[in-house]
């Protein structure tokens, strides 16, 4: 059987995009796909993701590269194994070794985007997010993108405030766009999200999470959820690995390709409102509306 290590910057249990993806690789294993180890803890440093990629690669078959911090390590160490597999999830690299899948989460923040320019009364939203990773910035791209879609009258805060796991930081970022005016925030975060949900409730703002359904997990709070289904691309990486198959482009997984992202709504959103949403996704599935992933607008900070 191959051995597979899929590999994590920070920590697995992140209520984020790390622990959907983790979720991909246990079906893996649980389905006897390939003996899978788990790498995780690795500092977000390139010095500390090439040293610890060097001490897993030789003793495996494949390695499954987690998150946009894999664009410049991994094929740097592909490089260097020609002889074995390597893949990116949320990653725009190939090579004859290397191939990428992109789980297009900017198409549910593009929904996410035009749900809060219909729902929001102080006529201000926001965006928070951490890394400056090309997921995010897609991502908060297509949010933005989203909002004008909607209503190019609604302003947009947006910022990175430069962590992922700190949730002191993001409480002080999203309360300055509570502050600001912003009424309903969409965070693109992991670890950190419980400062933005604890500054959403002191502002009485409501809140868009990403990845999870964080509907289902705190309905007060979050009004709706940009879903990206993270496990069924690194699923998807580990079951082409085994098979030998190797895209020579990359593997864009997004709403027209399956239930690889989506919108959680909660219940207080009108249906007239979901109706919008819905059509709106059916006008990306089939290629009449484009969601750009490029934002050169003005940064918010505190």
């Amino acid at each position: 059987m191959m051995k597979i290590a899929v590999f994590f910057v920070g920590e697995v249990q992140d209520a984020g995009f790390n622990a959907s993806a983790l979720a991909g690789a246990e079906a893996a294993a649980v389905e006897g796909l390939a003996e899978i180890s788990i790498i995780s803890g690795v500092r977000y440093d390139h010095d500390a993701i090439g040293a610890r990629l060097a001490e897993v690669v030789p003793e495996v078959g494949g390695l499954v590269f987690v998150g946009g911090q894999g664009n410049i390590a991994t094929p740097e160490i592909a490089a260097r194994y020609p002889d074995k597999k390597f893949a990116i999830v949320q990653g725009e690299k190939t090579a004859a070794n290397l191939t990428s899948y992109d789980v297009l989460q900017e198409e549910s923040a593009f929904l996410a985007g035009a749900l809060a320019a219909r729902l929001t009364q102080s006529g201000t939203v926001g965006h928070l997010s951490g890394h400056r990773v090309p997921p995010g910035l897609k991502g908060r791209a297509a949010f933005v993108a989203g909002v004008r879609h909607a209503n190019p009258d609604i302003q947009v805060l947006t910022g990175f405030c430069g962590t992922q796991d700190d949730s002191s930081v993001t409480k002080t970022w999203a309360a300055a766009e509570i502050a600001a005016g912003a009424d309903i925030i969409f965070t693109m975060l992991n670890n950190a999200r419980p400062g933005a949900i604890e500054a959403c409730r002191e502002g009485r703002a409501r809140q868009i999470g990403n990845a999870l359904d964080w509907v289902d997990v705190n309905p007060e709070v979050f009004i709706a959820s940009a879903i990206a289904r993270i496990d069924l691309g690194v699923k998807g990486a580990i079951t082409d690995m085994v098979a030998g198959i190797v895209p020579d482009t990359i593997a864009h997984l997004g709403l027209a390709d399956g239930d690889f992202v989506s919108l959680s709504m909660g219940d207080e959103v009108p249906v007239a409102t979901k109706e919008y949403i819905a059509r709106l996704a059916q006008d990306i599935r089939n290629g009449t509306c484009t969601v750009p992933n490029t934002y050169d607008g003005p940064e918010f900070q505190p």
